[in-house]
């Protein structure tokens, strides 16, 4: 698989976490050190892998409701053995615009840092 379909489909496991409130897919798509940070209308949340793994798996599940997670991906860029994503989602009623950044490690890539910007 190319480094570019690899990644996509970190991305899509990352979207599918959200949308079934996934706890293991979120783990599946994050490194274990991955910080995930940004600003909601209550200000600047920061939370480690776990952390976001237990916020998502207590949410009812969007894909269960009238309000499914969304997702676009704005832009790829890859460098050896690292990249970036910029993803618009909605997620939870609101469209987020993210920045991930990406680590390939023994062979696989997950997400290492995840920025996150509320558009609306």
């Amino acid at each position: 698989m190319s480094d570019l379909k690899a990644i996509e489909s970190v991305i899509q496991t990352y979207a599918d976490s959200m949308n079934e409130s996934d706890a293991d897919k979120v783990r599946k798509a994050f490194h274990p050190s991955a910080k995930v940070t940004g600003y909601l209308p209550d200000g600047l949340h920061e939370m480690s892998t776990e952390d976001f793994a237990s916020f998502v798996a207590a949410q009812s599940p969007p894909k269960e409701t009238n309000d499914p997670v969304t997702l676009e991906i704005v832009s790829l860029e890859i460098a050896g053995k690292t990249a970036v994503a910029q993803v618009r989602d909605r997620y939870l009623g609101m469209t987020f615009l993210d920045t991930l950044s990406f680590l390939e490690v023994d062979k696989s890539w997950a997400i290492y840092n995840k920025l996150f910007h509320v558009e609306s």
